[in-house]
């Protein structure tokens, strides 16, 4: 018996670890997902760097709690699917919230972003957020854009001068 007990604990520390590393945290409820829908999303979050599990809601409990995470109790009822985003924060949010826009058949039940629990609709609102890369290339761009802007500016002050020196 002394055995389950310890991995019970290894289970909890490791899903500790986990809510502590991660950049986000997503809570879902699977029901009603066929096993093609839910090899079809795991597939979806291996490719985005995420880490998709169907946790005990206990275990999840006693983790968040390890960890000094208050006011996730209230989400864990009924079947509850954990998504992890260790790399990206945007990532679980965004994989999971078009897998269900396309499903139709589940919900987000909530979210974990720096250590604050957010509702469906914040998850919502992370999943909205552009990818880190997306981000960068739009930076580059307005970067880009003034600098080629200044150029321009120079070159035709350049060409001005040398037109009235002639």
């Amino acid at each position: 018996m002394s055995n389950a007990i310890e991995m019970k604990k290894a289970v909890v520390a490791e899903i500790k670890e986990k809510l502590v590393n991660a950049k986000s945290v997503v809570l879902v409820d699977y029901r009603g997902l066929t096993v093609a829908e839910v090899t079809e999303l795991r597939n979806q979050c291996r490719k985005a760097g995420v880490e998709y599990a169907v946790l005990k809601n206990t275990m999840v409990s006693l983790a968040a709690k390890e960890a000094g995470i208050e006011g996730l109790d209230a989400y864990l009822k009924g079947p509850t699917a954990v998504a992890f985003g260790m790399e990206d924060a945007v990532a679980p949010a965004k994989v999971l919230t078009e897998f269900i826009k396309k499903a139709k058949k589940t919900e987000v039940k909530c979210g974990l972003l720096d250590g604050q629990i957010l509702d469906a609709a914040g998850v919502e609102a992370l999943a909205a957020i552009p990818s880190r890369e997306v981000l960068i290339a739009k930076i580059m761009g307005s970067m880009m854009s003034a600098v080629s802007k200044f150029v321009y500016v120079v070159e035709a002050i350049r060409k001005k001068a040398a037109g009235e020196e002639e």
